[in-house]
């Protein structure tokens, strides 16, 4: 299981990467996936991803307050109606498609906003 959940916690640090790079895929979800996992499998990989000089604070402030600054609330919120706008204008999907994904989108944007900011 250890090793199960390393390499899932190695997948889901190449997908954040890559998220860095390619617009409207978020990046922390799957660093705070790979931090769960690592800290299941391997502390060393959990210490090392707590302490990256760019994602480790918001992995901290998440694992200590399920806290998420406000400016990355705001372009998770933004990014969110974005993908949805880009989906109708350019993939024009069912009503239905259209619909369930509006509501899983306004529902994911509606928990990101409901988190606490991070007290320091």
């Amino acid at each position: 299981m250890r090793l199960m959940f390393a390499a899932l916690g190695f997948g889901f640090v190449a997908i954040g990467v890559i998220g860095i790079f390619v617009p409207l895929l978020p990046t922390t979800p799957f660093l705070i996936l790979a931090a769960a996992l690592f800290s299941r499998s391997s502390p060393r990989f959990e210490r090392w991803l707590l302490a990256h000089p760019r994602f480790g604070e918001p992995l901290r402030n998440w694992r200590r307050q399920g806290a998420i600054r406000r400016r990355h609330k705001l372009v998770a919120c933004i990014s969110m109606i974005c993908s949805f706008l880009i989906l109708v204008v350019f993939f024009t999907p069912s009503a239905i498609a259209m619909v369930g994904a509006g509501v899983l989108m306004a529902v994911a944007a509606i928990y990101v906003a409901s988190r606490p900011e991070p007290r320091y």
